[in-house]
């Protein structure tokens, strides 16, 4: 695929719709480094990532692994998570690359366009949960509140903000990509009704990104998220 927007063009796109952090909108990118229709939709990343009211994360399948060049960043992890939303979707197969919006929203990663109306439309709503952040050290204190109740999963994620790989194989080879907020860890680390205010801490190192997400359980929609650079 090719992008649809020039440079100039998809500047002006992202200023037109930016908007306060108060409520993120979390798009997911699934992608991979041995898909030669992905790096529109990783350098399209890399603008999104630059957001405040956007949480951008890109998860690397495994699935393309096969045909020359495996994805160092690739974990099978992240392929079931997106295989789990095609499933909700009663969608029949998956592909690269895809973004996954709220939860919700699919949408082809290589069209600017159609992502930004979406997030957009996100943006309009009022999440039922609010989640705040915290940290002391390698303590995380985790804070939310519930408009309703839901079976919700509260979820854990790093990402390295940038990363650079030489591909030497496979569709994509003799070229240097660049990939944005690459996931390294996506861990859920609590169940949570709603019906009380959640409070809960977890262990954290290092001094990559820290994103919580609240989600409806099996592969539902994202219904709050926070982050702390």
């Amino acid at each position: 695929m090719r992008p649809l927007l020039t440079a100039l063009a998809l500047t002006g796109l992202l200023h037109t719709t930016q908007a306060a952090a108060d409520s993120p909108v979390v798009v997911e990118l699934y992608t991979s480094q041995g898909c030669s229709s992905c790096p529109p939709a990783d350098a399209f990343l890399h603008e999104l990532a630059k957001r405040d009211d956007v949480i951008a994360l890109a998860l690397h399948v495994d699935y393309w692994d096969y045909i020359g060049w495996k994805d160092v960043f690739a974990s099978p992890q992240y392929t079931a998570r997106q295989h789990g939303y095609a499933q909700a979707a009663s969608a029949t197969t998956v592909y690269t690359p895809q973004m996954v919006i709220n939860g919700q929203d699919h949408v082809v990663g290589s069209r600017p366009r159609q992502v930004m109306s979406r997030v957009e439309a996100h943006q309009a709503r009022v999440d039922p949960v609010d989640v705040s952040l915290s940290r002391s050290g390698s303590t995380l204190q985790i804070q939310a509140e519930a408009s309703a109740r839901g079976d919700y999963v509260v979820q854990l994620v790093r990402y390295s903000p940038q990363e650079t790989v030489d591909i030497r194989r496979g569709e994509n080879a003799g070229r240097q990509l660049s990939y944005a907020n690459v996931v390294s860890s996506w861990d859920v680390i609590g169940q949570w009704d709603g019906a009380s205010a959640l409070d809960i801490s977890a262990t954290v190192s290092g001094n990559d990104p820290i994103v919580v997400i609240v989600q409806q359980a099996r592969s539902g929609p994202i219904v709050g998220a926070s982050e702390l650079r």
